[in-house]
This record gives C-alpha cells, sequence and structure tokens, in this order.
C-alpha cells in the first residue's frame, strides 16, 4: 500500500511536486532512492522483482504506482512494480504508452499508474480495476490530487485528510518556496487512523483500520509492515529536479538526496 499526494502544473514555481509513502514488509530487500547502473532512472528498487514505485528519468518523465485494495489477489500476476520502469524507459507519451498497456493490464493484480511528461506537461492515470471492467485512462487535470489504493482523488479517510492538509499548507506558503522536509514532516509522518464506520470494507476491519492512516505501522506474523520510505521529488519551472527520501535501513532512518536538471530541449 502507498499514498502519494500531488500539485500538477498548479504552482507557479513548480510544475510537478509529489509526496509519497510507500508502505511494505520492512524485511523486503530495498535499494534506496539512486540512479539505476546503465540507465537513466532515479527511484527507490525492490531488490526482489526489479520494479519500482517512485521513479523519473533523466528527461523530465515521471511514474509512480500504487495497489488497489482488494481481496485475493493472484499469486502467479506479473510485478506491478515492472510498469513505471516500462514508461520511463519508452519514449512513448503518457496517453500512447497508457493505450498500449491496455491490453495486458489483465496480467497484473490491482493497480493504479500515473505517468508524466514535464517537458509536454502531459499526465495521464490508468488502473485496470474494477476487476472485469475496461481499463481506466484518464487525463490527469491540473491542480492538487492524492491517490492511495483505490481510484485517484477517492473520498477516502487518508485521502481526504492528507488532501486538506496538503491545501491548508500551500495557503501559508501561498507563491513562494515549500520547505519540502518540514512539509514531509508535517504531512507524512501523521498516524490519525480513520473511523471504522469510514473503512471501505474490502478486507477484515482490523486490517483496513490499521492501513487508514498516512503513516502505517502494523505487526503482524510476517513481521513489521508499514511505511518504510517517504520521498518528495520536486520539478522546478527551469528543470530543476530534487528527488529526497527518507527511508528505513535495517531499522535505522536515514536521509538522501539527489539533485539534476532536465535537459532542455532544441
Amino acid at each position: 500500500m502507498c499514498i502519494a499526494a500531488f500539485i500538477w502544473q498548479a504552482h507557479p514555481l513548480y510544475p510537478l511536486l509529489l509526496l509519497q509513502n510507500r508502505d511494505e514488509y520492512h524485511n523486503r530487500p530495498t535499494e534506496p532512492a539512486a540512479w539505476w547502473d546503465g540507465s537513466e532512472i532515479l527511484g527507490g528498487r525492490d531488490a526482489v522483482a526489479g520494479g519500482t514505485w517512485l521513479a523519473c528519468s533523466r528527461t523530465g518523465r515521471v511514474a509512480f504506482i500504487t495497489n488497489v485494495l482488494e481481496l485475493h489477489p493472484l499469486p502467479e500476476a506479473k510485478s506491478r512494480g515492472e510498469l513505471p520502469v516500462l514508461f520511463l524507459e519508452s519514449t512513448k507519451s503518457p496517453k500512447e504508452f497508457a493505450e498500449g498497456l491496455v491490453k495486458d493490464v489483465h496480467q497484473y493484480n490491482g493497480f493504479n499508474l500515473i505517468l508524466a511528461d514535464i517537458s509536454s506537461k502531459s499526465m495521464v492515470y490508468l488502473s485496470n480495476r474494477p476487476k472485469g471492467e475496461p481499463a481506466v485512462i484518464q487525463e490527469v487535470s491540473p491542480g492538487l490530487h492524492v491517490l492511495s489504493n483505490a481510484k485517484l482523488d477517492s473520498p477516502w479517510h487518508k485521502v481526504q485528510r492528507l488532501g486538506l492538509n496538503l491545501k491548508d499548507l500551500l495557503g501559508k506558503y501561498g507563491e513562494s518556496e515549500i520547505p519540502v522536509k518540514e512539509v514531509l514532516e508535517k504531512l507524512m509522518r501523521d498516524k490519525v487512523k480513520a473511523d471504522k464506520s469510514r473503512l471501505p470494507g474490502i478486507c477484515s476491519i482490523d486490517w483496513e483500520f490499521n492501513l487508514s492512516s498516512i503513516f502505517v505501522e502494523i505487526d503482524t506474523p510476517l513481521g513489521c509492515y508499514g511505511t518504510r520510505s517517504t520521498a518528495a521529488l520536486t520539478i522546478r519551472a527551469g528543470g530543476e529536479v530534487s528527488f529526497y527520501e527518507i527511508y528505513l535501513e535495517k531499522g535505522v532512518w536515514k536521509e538522501s538526496t539527489v539533485n539534476y536538471r532536465i535537459p532542455k530541449q532544441n
């Protein structure tokens, strides 16, 4: 499970500002955000399946994915983490890539995928749920959006809470610089859970209740599950990119920042 809040083409300084929590078992081998060897991709990496949950490219392409909360996912399904990688390695526009993927979406468990290209100011949302229905391809409108484990901007407790809190902070800073580290600490470490009457009712109430906060921490028979990395990706109008990540490594929280500039197109 993951949650991401982002401002798209709606701030004078940032064509894209994205905040994301990644939730996973703490014992699952993971590589923190870095440039991938022999690749134009910057992001964290799942060391088991080889994919990613959030990454960007030197040319200004961005992709991130969340799982859809559902019962009985298929164990033989393809890894959803390969989808952001396939897009970042492609030269297709977000819409063209999404349309080309539609024929294969049934091979994956439920996902929400955001694909963006900064240079063309194009962002697309793709989902393969509800099951048995045609895939959803939607142009993402400029503004503030939140994506969790249902449709984009679904009225879940954590989605609405994060959206409102980010909107309040944006009001505080106006059109000026946003102190990303401070915003991450205030918004993405939030452990307030939903009222049980507001849970979606897909899985067990206890599981959904524990997942209902923005920052997740659950002890399970398979080990600790929850938020193990928090990232902020900012792309400025001049093409400056900053990928800041706080991540858990062997029980210790660490942080890193990678900066680069998107080359100007001729």
